[in-house]
């Protein structure tokens, strides 16, 4: 389901929203949390961005991806940063994980490949 543009949302006041998508997306990251704050969610990010040059270790990585999911525990709406449509590997386990546990999750672009 794709979500509008976070600017034309009449959220709740103080929903949480956790966003989830690729780190290589840092600048769409950072832009939908910005527009999600300013419609008045409180919203949970990626922190680190591995794939746009932010070291991690291996160790690193399996820690943030555990504490990513905490913060789709502490969401009522998961958003999925996936410009051009595109969803890696972590990205789906999310999705994946936000859907068992009965997360309503939209996408920024309706595609997804």
């Amino acid at each position: 389901m794709k979500w509008p543009a976070a600017t034309n949302i009449q959220p709740l006041t103080g929903t949480v929203v956790t966003i989830c998508g690729s780190t290589r997306f840092r600048a769409d990251i950072a832009r939908v949390n910005r527009e999600l704050t300013l419609a008045g969610y409180i919203v949970l990010a990626p922190g680190v961005f591995a794939h746009d040059g932010d070291e991690v270790t291996d160790q690193d990585k399996a820690r943030l991806d555990r504490l990513h999911l905490a913060k789709i525990d502490l969401a009522s709406y998961v958003y999925v940063v996936n410009p051009g449509g595109y969803v890696g590997e972590s990205t789906r386990r999310e999705i994946d994980y936000a859907t068992r546990t009965g997360k309503p999750v939209w996408y920024l672009t309706g595609a997804v490949s």
